[in-house]
C-alpha cells in the first residue's frame, strides 16, 4: 500500500518552516524528520506512524485509535501508529505531528 499523499501534505504544511526538517522514504512511506531523526511519517500502512518520548508510551496509546507500533512482530515503546480518525482534524493531526516533533527535536542531530 502506498502513502497517503494528502496527509503527506498535511504533515509537510504543519512543518514547513521548521528548524533541520527534512523528509526521507522510509518504512513504507514518508518520513519527516527533525535533525535527522524521524517525527512522524505518513505511513504505507495508512494512518501515521509517530516517534515519541518511550516512556510516554502508556500514556500516548490510552488515546483512541493510537497503539504501539509493530516491528519484526514486537510492539516498539516509543514508536506509535496513529489511525487515520484520530487525525481527521487539523488541531488532532497538529497535536500529533508536535509530539513527534518535539521528541525528534530532543535527540542528538545525525
Amino acid at each position: 500500500m502506498a502513502y497517503d499523499q494528502v496527509l503527506a501534505d498535511r504533515i509537510r504544511g504543519l512543518l514547513i518552516g521548521t528548524a533541520d526538517f527534512t523528509e526521507k522514504k522510509m518504512f513504507g512511506g514518508l518520513a519527516f524528520l527533525i535533525g535527522g531523526n524521524m517525527a512522524v511519517s505518513a505511513s504505507g500502512h495508512g494512518g501515521m506512524l509517530l516517534r515519541a518520548d518511550p516512556a510516554a508510551s502508556d500514556e500516548l496509546c490510552a488515546n483512541p485509535g493510537v497503539e504501539r507500533a509493530v516491528m519484526r512482530g514486537r510492539e516498539m515503546d516509543g514508536w506509535l501508529r496513529i489511525d487515520e480518525d484520530a487525525i481527521d482534524s487539523e488541531d488532532d493531526l497538529r497535536r500529533w505531528v508536535w509530539v513527534g516533533v518535539d521528541y525528534a527535536g530532543s535527540l542528538p542531530p545525525k
